[in-house]
């Protein structure tokens, strides 16, 4: 279950000495609240953070419309498209990682959206183990202002180049202004 809402107190309870929340939570869905009620007494994994308003993504989505109709003239699927350009870009994060654990990795960094993805770079052995030099590649809705310019640049590029019509640059410009707000607040969302 998710949902938004605000702690409203934070008190000890002094016979089990552990520490007590009370939240208000922003749902009056009837079956939320009978979930609630089920969970009630059982142990729970909780994870409390502050609420960002997501970003509105409309530079994201004019790079994946753009991307989509290359793609379609090109009959190239759009995430191998935009994979090769997060790589011509250099847009990653490199880990080292047990070959054992790579899969469980992958898994986990891929659970961010259809677009992040990694790869085996190389691999190194340390006192006669096995370990993976791994490449982690972002999703583009976590890229900053500079990344994300470059990613629509190069593809309006590509686009001009075989007569796809893309918007005029002042618009291109004002939606990586809105972007640079938006990551400048920390307004993100999984993608």
């Amino acid at each position: 279950m998710r949902t938004t809402g605000q702690i409203t107190d934070v008190s000890i309870n002094f016979i089990n000495s552990k520490g007590k929340i009370t939240l208000d939570i922003d749902t009056k869905n009837v079956e939320t609240l009978d979930l609630l009620n089920k969970l009630k007494e059982k142990k729970l994994d909780i994870e409390i953070k502050q609420h960002r308003e997501k970003r509105s993504g409309r530079a994201n989505r004019y790079f994946w419309q753009l991307i989509g109709e290359l793609c379609e003239l090109q009959n190239i699927n759009p995430v191998e498209d935009y994979k090769r350009r997060v790589k011509e870009l250099g847009i990653f994060r490199t880990t080292r990682i047990e070959s054992a654990d790579f899969e469980t990795l992958k898994k986990s960094w891929e659970n961010w959206g259809e677009a992040w993805f990694c790869e085996k770079a190389d691999t190194e052995y340390i006192d006669g183990i096995e370990f993976y030099i791994v490449n982690l590649y972002y999703g583009s809705s976590s890229f900053n202002t500079k990344q994300m310019s470059r990613l629509i640049d190069n593809l309006v590029q590509d686009c001009k180049a075989i007569g796809i019509e893309t918007k005029p640059q002042q618009e291109i410009d004002s939606l990586l202004k809105e972007w640079e707000e938006e990551y400048r607040n920390g307004k993100v969302q999984k993608s």
